[in-house]
């Protein structure tokens, strides 16, 4: 008997099966149980990145692992199947010269048979969720850069022997369960920079230190703090004693480019709202503050002609009357966790019942796939509301 054409024995056989018409099943000469092939349900859109091997695989050993495109994440979900699917690799992935074993005894024409390797029960899934950057943040703060690292001159090489906190960009995608660009987004949000191939924070007092120097400079030289030459800034910046990368990230975190240099020097504006805040925390730093002494000392500190107003700080500090008297204090989104579910935790453990006005600015950042702003709240709150025109209230659910 002449061997079964080696396109009849495969998924070359299904894939050719006309409309209508059958053809009968064998045991693959490797049929078993194949734990190591696992079927991937996947939308359109992302054929083109797993075909083309533009994902990745991200976790650690205690972690669910997700799947990373260039730009979003994927948890991958385990679904059990109510039918059996049987998986029939490509005819020259076995040795056609084996005689398969056909399930159907009265099957006579051993030239056209399907040959399955597996019975999958099931198969993943993806399902597109927020980057998980809680941990991004722990590990930038483990060692943020501290000013007495340019004073004293630590050796590099000696804080990278102890592992003291120093990721690289390959360190932060291998611990990070985010896509890459999810991850420069998380960096710019926690305003870190690269120093040396590693990701860093600024530790708050030395970015004072670089910003008050800024202004410094700018009422020395009588420079307009909307117009500021990169050059002119940093060089003067540079000759007071801070690294040039420094004095670049700090127009970076208080400003904006307004012009981009190319053969000459790009041109920045301090952002008023990023310096009023700055210095807002600032002061906020030790305790509370009655809001009359604050708005006091906030207005001496901030650069003139600035108008310091508490609108720029929604999402930073929390007002609260007192009897009388009215106290304000630092509580700023930029501290809370990422996950909704903790977030919501944290938000309703500093108040059990919060105001939309005042709630509004603690939720805005939170991005969660397929979920609205309203959906959020559906979820994680109570609302109350206790005539038509009065402000709602809501409460932990």
């Amino acid at each position: 008997m002449e061997p079964p054409s080696p396109d009849c024995n495969g998924a070359e056989a299904v894939l050719n099966l006309q409309p209508s018409s059958s053809i009968p099943i064998t045991y693959h000469p490797l049929f078993g149980p194949h734990d190591d092939l696992i079927l991937l349900e996947l939308d359109q859109k992302l054929l083109p990145d797993v075909l083309h091997q533009r994902v990745t695989i991200r976790g650690q050993p205690d972690e669910d692992a997700v799947l990373c495109t260039e730009s979003k994440t994927y948890a991958i979900k385990s679904v059990g199947t109510s039918n059996s699917v049987f998986l029939i690799p490509p005819s020259s992935q076995f040795n056609h010269f084996e005689s398969p074993i056909c399930c159907d005894e009265n099957y006579h024409d051993p030239q056209c048979v399907a040959s399955v390797i597996k019975i999958a029960t099931g198969n993943m899934e993806l399902v597109e969720v927020a980057p998980r950057l809680d941990k991004l943040r722990s590990l930038l703060f483990e060692n943020p850069y501290r000013f007495e690292e340019d004073v004293e001159m630590v050796d590099l090489e000696e804080m990278e022997g102890k592992n003291t906190g120093l990721y690289s960009w390959d360190d932060l995608i291998e611990k990070v369960q985010a896509s890459d660009d999810e991850l420069r987004t998380g960096l710019q949000a926690l305003s870190a920079v690269e120093i040396y191939g590693y990701w860093r924070i600024v530790d708050e007092k030395y970015m004072d230190r670089i910003l008050r120097m800024l202004l410094h400079n700018s009422v020395l030289n009588d420079w307009s703090l909307s117009c500021l030459n990169e050059d002119d800034v940093v060089n003067a910046l540079e000759s007071d004693g801070f690294p040039h990368k420094l004095a670049n990230h700090c127009l970076h975190v208080y400003g904006s480019k307004v012009i981009e240099g190319v053969s000459t020097s790009s041109i920045w504006k301090l952002d008023e709202r990023k310096v009023c805040v700055h210095f807002a925390r600032d002061i906020l730093r030790d305790g509370n503050r009655k809001m009359e002494r604050f708005m006091e000392d906030w207005a001496r500190k901030v650069p003139e002609g600035m108008p310091a107003s508490l609108d720029m700080l929604e999402g930073e500090v929390l007002i609260e009357k007192l009897g009388a008297e009215t106290w304000i204090r630092a509580f700023s989104v930029s501290s809370l966790p990422y996950n909704p579910a903790e977030r919501f935790s944290v938000l309703f453990k500093e108040r059990p019942k919060w105001e939309w006005k005042d709630l509004r600015p603690y939720i805005s950042d939170l991005r969660v796939p397929g979920l609205s702003a309203e959906g959020l709240l559906l979820k994680y709150t109570r609302r109350t509301q206790p005539t038509a025109d009065a402000e709602p209230v809501f409460s932990i659910r």
